[in-house]
């Protein structure tokens, strides 16, 4: 079983069901509940890059020695743009990240994801929180990233390092 699911990320507003409604929280839009087949998977932090194809190939053997659904998570850079509009004062706008749908695609094609069930699951924010969130929301067994290369990594602090200080599931980090 294969396949890939784009959620909405967690950032973006929910439309209200009935603005009439005299409960406008329950009104609202329920958070799309998470497939029981990938109860209890691995989750694996997912960009494309060398460091991530190496821990999603970890993730995938991790998967099939435990019977388990692998839950593909990109985490999109939601990039805000301004938009001028005459007098008024700039307008900041959330421009989506495509990227999600390309990474989709490619993993659809994928010979190696055969042998496991999968989803891919798109979320907008910090990459350390959104990985953590969705490993809380499928009670998954644990979290695979890639190590960060690089100087950004030096000065602020890789993903993985405060992953692994945050969360409250095992984190594997591949090098």
């Amino acid at each position: 079983m294969a396949g890939h699911e784009f959620f909405e990320p967690a950032d973006r507003k929910r439309p209200v069901a009935d603005p009439t409604a005299a409960d406008p929280l329950a009104a609202e839009e329920p958070r799309h509940s998470c497939d029981p087949a990938f109860r209890h998977g691995v989750v694996v932090g997912f960009d494309g890059s060398t460091s991530s194809e190496r821990a999603l190939a970890y993730a995938i053997g991790m998967a099939q020695r435990s019977g388990s659904g692998l839950i593909i998570v990109h985490v999109a850079n939601r990039l805000p743009t301004t938009v001028w509009a005459g007098c008024e004062p700039p307008v900041f706008v959330d421009v989506p990240d495509h990227r999600t749908e390309v990474l989709g695609l490619e993993l659809a094609c994928a010979d190696y994801l055969a042998e496991v069930p999968w989803i891919l699951v798109e979320r907008g924010g910090d990459i350390c929180h959104e990985l953590e969130e969705v490993g809380r929301e499928y009670e998954a067994d644990a979290i695979v990233v890639g190590s960060t290369h690089g100087i950004a990594g030096r000065i602020f602090g890789s993903v993985a390092g405060r992953l692994a200080k945050r969360a409250q599931r095992p984190v594997v980090v591949i090098p």
